[in-house]
């Protein structure tokens, strides 16, 4: 039997998380913030979008490497991912695994760091991952539908701060982790942009998205860089 559909009901479909803080670990600050190209130069004013944000488990580890590798090296939003994986993960392995895969800087999120464009950002293992309008939080709260990191709460605190400018992507995965979140980022008015099912290693996550009408676009794994970056080009 596929090992994707064993995991089908291991988790539940929609949550609400009201973040409270905790499991705060060292910080620290990057030199390019949110809104500022990688030379200094304000975007944020003229940019649609402020950040992204990406969820996948079963599969996912290949779905990332396919998705970072093809993005441009001056793709000039930053990007925040969760991961579902066991607890006892080498979270420096991953990183230097999706690192040698990705033109853009891999770091392993930590508390109060500030959120830099053109970087990408990967939650630990075991902690949820929360997005603030300059910075990011960790917590150990409760997991959200068995899963600590939780897409939702990623996807939720992610368009609490910045609303329409919210840019999220669901990939393949084992569980509807990430169907509600995704459908905040729409109701806030950010943009949604699901694997297609068809392309996922385990098409759960991508469906269970699908199936709650929080998609703007569904494609195939290798188109959704492409759209990345022209969406990040989008002007107000």
């Amino acid at each position: 039997m596929n090992s994707c559909l064993l995991k089908k009901n291991s988790t539940a479909g929609s949550h609400r998380y009201m973040p409270t803080g905790g499991g705060a670990v060292n910080s620290h600050a990057s030199a390019v913030p949110v809104g500022m190209d990688v030379h200094g130069r304000d975007t944020g004013a003229q940019s649609a979008y402020r950040i992204v944000v990406m969820g996948a488990s079963l599969g996912g580890t290949r779905a990332l490497s396919s998705l970072l590798s093809a993005l441009p090296g001056h793709f000039p939003l930053p990007l925040a991912i969760v991961l579902h994986r066991a607890v006892e993960s080498d979270d420096a392995t991953l990183r230097q695994l999706l690192q040698g895969h990705s033109t853009l800087p891999v770091l392993e999120a930590e508390d109060k760091m500030s959120i830099a464009a053109g970087h990408a950002y990967l939650a630990p293992a075991n902690y949820h991952l929360l997005v603030g309008s300059t910075d990011f939080s960790l917590s150990t709260e409760a997991p959200v539908g068995f899963a600590r990191p939780s897409i939702d709460v990623l996807f939720e605190s992610a368009s609490a701060a910045h609303g329409s400018r919210t840019l999220g992507v669901v990939l393949t995965g084992a569980s509807a982790d990430g169907a509600w979140g995704a459908a905040k980022i729409r109701e806030r008015g950010g943009t949604v942009v699901v694997q297609d099912p068809e392309t996922a290693e385990c098409p759960i996550m991508p469906r269970a998205t699908i199936a709650v009408d929080a998609a703007d676009s569904i494609l195939p794994l290798e188109a959704i860089p492409g759209l990345l970056a022209s969406l990040s080009q989008r002007k107000d």
